[in-house]
């Protein structure tokens, strides 16, 4: 996974109104935490963050008044109705360490004919993986599976380096028969008459 470059500048103001003037420069505020040190409370660009965030799990290294971290995102605020980034919060890693991370479930291939749904139980998959190795996704097959199957977490298998950290017993995908909905009898009295 590639590193984005990010420049952050210490916050030294806090409140509605330093946010909303941090917001108003393109700027969005954040804190960088982890490894039992003190909260870091920065501003970053807007635009280069929005465009960093659009790679999930996305490795980060920040430069704080002259002093590089490596960071992650944990959590992302939006604005409701716009979709804009009004904070985030980043955890501090270090190369070689693991962390876990939720990452995105795609599945490929046909079912079994039929009529069947795939129905997605979870859409992600909490792993273990090295902070400078998180994988974006995984692929699961479902080509030729039948109403009533369904397959684990342990059943789907996981990138080089990583480990399953969630249960490994939980339903991930299910396919279900498509059920066809019962005519009403304003229906039924419409075909009488045709």
């Amino acid at each position: 996974m590639a590193e984005v470059k990010l420049a952050a500048q210490v916050r030294t103001e806090f409140g509605k109104g330093a946010a909303r003037r941090t917001r108003r420069a393109n700027l969005v505020p954040a804190v960088v935490y982890g490894h039992g040190a003190e909260p870091v409370h920065v501003t970053l660009p807007g635009h280069e963050l929005m465009m960093a965030l659009k790679t999930a799990n996305v490795l980060i290294g920040l430069e704080i008044d002259g002093k590089d971290a490596l960071v992650i995102p944990k959590a992302v605020q939006r604005n409701p109705l716009k979709g804009d980034i009004e904070h985030v919060d980043l955890l501090t890693v270090k190369r070689g360490e693991k962390v876990n991370v939720e990452i995105a479930v795609h599945a490929e291939g046909d079912l079994a004919p039929g009529g069947n749904l795939l129905e997605y139980v979870q859409n992600t998959l909490l792993v273990e993986a090295e902070a400078t190795h998180i994988p974006e996704s995984v692929t699961v097959s479902v080509a030729g599976l039948d109403a009533g199957a369904s397959v684990l977490a342990k059943d789907i298998p996981l990138p080089k380096g990583s480990v399953l950290a969630g249960d490994e017993d939980a339903v991930v995908l299910q396919v279900v028969a498509a059920q066809a909905e019962e005519p009403t009898a304003d229906a039924e009295a419409a075909g009488a008459e045709a």
